[in-house]
């Protein structure tokens, strides 16, 4: 006799959170709702639907193609800012199953959490910022949450994707050394979700910024030791330094990431424990972050983010890239201040609604680095079919 197939509805999903998930946690069941009222899926929590419609768009897409340190033509294996998302991803689902969290919410901020990225990496959102000055700057976190509410049309019924309210909050405060949360966004601390994305961020970029800095020859094995966690860890490994190989690479960055994600679990957990977390409106009212480092590890992070900086983030060709990148965007923005009939009829049309300099502004941000590059060509160089 045939067993019969056994069909996992929503409702079984929110009594596996009920039953699995910490009481601090966020609970789908419990979800604040959305700004637009929608039947929910028969067989997906509401953040799980919010995860598949992220995937879904056309920002999610275009992030394969812009830059998460180095251009996307300098070559296929360093990181994108897509694949640099899929990292947050891992990271933050594994440090929010060990907490007790919920990994769908964690998932989903972290896949939307660099929709708004423009071209060129941070080097493309300073040009933006500063050509945008007169409509209110750029910031790529105000972008994110712009692009998920306002810039991706893909219903009849709504703007944007009208996502849950714990979505939003978690893009909107999404906060590292180089995110300035959204301060137009209600007060209080975010989930322990969002604020696990924000650690699993910072966490993912300073090893695979290193990673692909050691691969480019950009850093070299005997200028990291200067880095003490880094020195530490090539003495833990018996790795010298002056016999690195790609197989030292790998495990090197391996044991990076092991040991800061292993460090912010025990001093998270610790760190709830300590302020008596029992409930999600105890975090939100909780006068600090309770998802971080230790003391220590925050200290050795601090000094290899520095190391980064100063010796890959500000070396002379990455420096050259950066200036290409402004040049590139402020000639396409003036010319199409110039001449907005150049502009495809859809931002013309933008143009009308939300001013033109923020019609360009989208426009440019929402490009890859290779169409901005290809656009420049179109309307600078003569040889160029427009």
């Amino acid at each position: 006799m045939l067993a019969s197939a056994m069909i996992v509805t929503r409702e079984m999903l929110e009594g596996r959170e009920a039953a699995t998930l910490a009481p601090y946690a966020c609970w789908a069941a419990r979800s604040r709702g959305r700004l637009y009222p929608e039947a929910e899926s028969l067989h997906r929590t509401c953040f799980q639907k919010d995860r598949d419609r992220v995937i879904h768009t056309t920002a999610f897409r275009r992030l394969e193609y812009k830059t998460q340190v180095f251009v996307n033509y300098q070559g296929d294996y360093y990181r994108t800012r897509l694949t640099h998302t899929l990292e947050v991803v891992q990271v933050g689902k594994s440090i929010a199953r060990a907490l007790g969290l919920n990994e769908d919410l964690t998932e989903t901020i972290a896949l939307a959490h660099d929709l708004g990225h423009p071209p060129f990496g941070h080097a493309g959102e300073h040009t933006l910022n500063r050509l945008a000055e007169a409509a209110g700057g750029f910031d790529h976190n105000r972008q994110s949450l712009r692009v998920v509410t306002k810039l991706e049309r893909r219903y009849p019924e709504f703007p944007g994707l009208n996502l849950t309210h714990e979505t939003l909050e978690g893009i909107a405060k999404h906060e590292t050394d180089y995110d300035v949360p959204n301060t137009g966004w209600e007060p209080g601390r975010p989930s322990l979700e969002a604020q696990v994305v924000n650690v699993a961020d910072e966490f993912a970029y300073s090893a695979h910024d290193l990673d692909d800095g050691l691969r480019s020859g950009h850093l070299t094995p005997q200028q990291i030791v200067a880095v003490p966690l880094l020195s530490r860890l090539l003495e833990q490994l018996a790795i010298d330094p002056h016999r690195f190989t790609d197989q030292h690479r790998y495990l090197l960055i391996r044991k990076l990431l092991g040991e800061i994600i292993t460090d912010c679990i025990h001093n998270s957990g610790a760190a709830l424990t300590a302020a008596g977390i029992a409930t999600l409106h105890d975090v939100r009212e909780h006068p600090r972050t309770l998802v971080g480092s230790s003391a220590a590890m925050a200290a050795q992070l601090r000094e290899l983010k520095d190391f980064l900086y100063q010796n890959l983030y500000c070396h002379y060709r990455l420096i050259r890239m950066t200036r290409k990148a402004d040049h590139l965007l402020e000639r396409l923005f003036e010319a199409y201040l110039a001449s907005p009939e150049m502009l495809p009829g859809e931002i013309r049309a933008n143009a009308e609604e939300r001013g033109l300099r923020r019609a360009v502004i989208d426009y440019l941000a929402g490009m890859t680095d290779r169409y901005a590059g290809d656009e420049y060509r179109r309307l600078f160089d003569p040889h160029t079919l427009t």
